[in-house]
């Protein structure tokens, strides 16, 4: 019981309170808090989650968010939702995104028109390079 804190206060001024489907339940003395045993859980390593708020600040949805890094688009939409991220609402322009090794990244802005009427974004994904593009919308 040294390790067990209330997850609620993180007091560790705690004691047990009876059994729960099997598991021990304890009660926190400092704030009346009712918790079953800490479980450890799955974490995500913080880059990922900065990259993903990026990613939807410049406006790739989450179902390509969820493809480019490899996590779950509800996991990203809780990141914004716990961050309170609000993407920009700017519909004249259009992000278009291509994951690249160093070599073609290169030869990306050898071409002079590459860049021509848009934005870019060069972002760093592991040993990748992310390039987010803008491209006003042609109006007719």
């Amino acid at each position: 019981m040294k390790d067990t804190f209330c997850p609620k206060c993180k007091s560790q001024h705690i004691v047990k309170s009876g059994l729960a489907k099997g598991k021990q339940r304890y009660k926190c003395l400092d704030c009346s808090y009712h918790f079953t045993v800490m479980k450890d859980g799955k974490s995500i390593d913080p880059y990922y989650v900065i990259k993903a708020l990026q990613l939807y600040i410049e406006g790739v949805t989450l179902r390509e968010i969820e493809r480019i890094l490899g996590v779950s688009h509800v996991s990203v939409m809780n990141w914004v939702r716990k961050y309170n991220v609000k993407a920009p609402e700017n519909l004249e322009y259009h992000p278009t995104y291509k994951v690249l090794t160093h070599a073609e990244l290169l030869d990306l802005f050898k071409e002079k028109d590459t860049m021509k009427s848009s934005g870019c974004l060069i972002t760093e994904l592991g040993d990748k390079f992310m390039v987010i593009k803008w491209e006003r919308f042609k109006r007719k």
